[in-house]
């Protein structure tokens, strides 16, 4: 049996505040015994929950990356019930490129579950966390935002799962986060999915979209700060109750929902994010790029409800996902 090779700089299960990395060692041009490190930071306080925190899967997301470095710069054993597992930047090199994907061997870390120890550096991050990580934990909250391709409503998520009595926690969990919007989730691509791995193993999971376009903005960094506290006291890490506010109940339950683009141009937006919309309404119009005099393509909504994402750079090419129709849920 194959030993990942990842090994933490620091202890996994004592008490105390640790700051360190994940050590992963990847042989290149620049540095022959080099190694990708990603920053780690284990809070624990005696026995208890533990939650694991990660920000940054894709590169190109920020809202938590920020709300997690936060929390690692301030939070204090003894404010603490068991324990926290922060990693902020969870696909690091990703990060550190600004891209969704992994600059070394353009893996995907949230298509790349369960992981293979002897597999690539993104292949060996996903399998350390899916055998090392997630198993220690009780709660995974995992941040996500739009990158540099979507733009979203600000919204946390769960997702339907067989088991109902899984679903219930983890529909507990996203309402503790209380986000503007909460979503249960349908994903359209979930082979290979940190979700469906941590959910795999019976965790209590909740993910967001905050955002999109490449950035953070400080409310959406502000909705990922109040979440992250949230999450914490509604698992009995942190004292005190949840800070609660107003949250619009959304669903994805059927393909209706996705809008795709069938040929590349500019995107006029015709519907913008929040807009209530009617089966039948232009949501987009693409027109062509190498040519004057003709018409757009419209883009019309399956389905009514609310544009919950949108594709965010002004070109499309075909195959993109141009827009989302969200269900307002009574």
């Amino acid at each position: 049996m194959t030993t990942n090779p990842i090994s933490p700089t620091i202890p996994l299960d004592e008490d105390g505040v640790h700051h360190g990395f994940l050590r992963l060692p990847w042989s290149r041009d620049d540095s022959a015994w080099g190694s990708v490190m990603i920053p780690i930071t284990v809070v624990r306080n005696g026995d208890g929950p533990t939650a694991l925190l990660t920000g940054a899967n894709h590169g190109d997301e920020y809202e938590g990356p920020v709300a997690l470095q936060e929390l690692a710069a301030t939070l204090k054993a003894e404010e603490t019930s068991g324990r926290v597992i922060i990693v902020p930047y969870f696909n690091y090199p990703a990060f550190r490129a600004g891209t969704r994907t992994s600059p070394i061997d353009k893996g995907n870390l949230n298509r790349s579950f369960p992981g293979r120890p002897d597999g690539t550096v993104t292949q060996k991050i996903a399998d350390y966390f899916n055998t090392v990580l997630v198993p220690r934990a009780d709660i995974v909250l995992d941040f996500h935002s739009g990158g540099k391709t979507l733009d979203f409503l600000p919204f946390a998520a769960a997702h339907i799962l067989d088991d109902t009595m899984q679903q219930q926690a983890c529909v507990a969990a996203m309402e503790a986060f209380n986000a503007p919007y909460s979503m249960m989730m349908r994903e359209i691509d979930n082979v290979g999915m940190y979700d469906t791995a941590v959910e795999d193993q019976g965790k209590v999971f909740v993910t967001t979209e905050l955002g999109g376009g490449g950035t953070a903005t400080a409310k959406s960094i502000a909705i990922a700060r109040k979440g992250l506290r949230n999450v914490l006291k509604h698992a009995g890490i942190l004292e005190g109750e949840p800070e609660t506010g107003p949250t619009i109940r959304l669903a994805m339950p059927d393909d209706d929902c996705f809008v795709f683009a069938t040929e590349e141009g500019l995107v006029e937006p015709c519907a913008d994010l929040g807009d209530t919309v009617a089966k039948g309404d232009c949501l987009a119009r693409i027109w062509p790029v190498d040519r004057t005099g003709a018409t757009p393509v419209e883009y019309r909504a399956k389905r009514g409800g609310l544009l919950a994402a949108r594709h965010f750079p002004g070109l499309v090419k075909a195959g993109d996902c141009l827009a989302v129709i969200a269900e307002v849920v009574d």
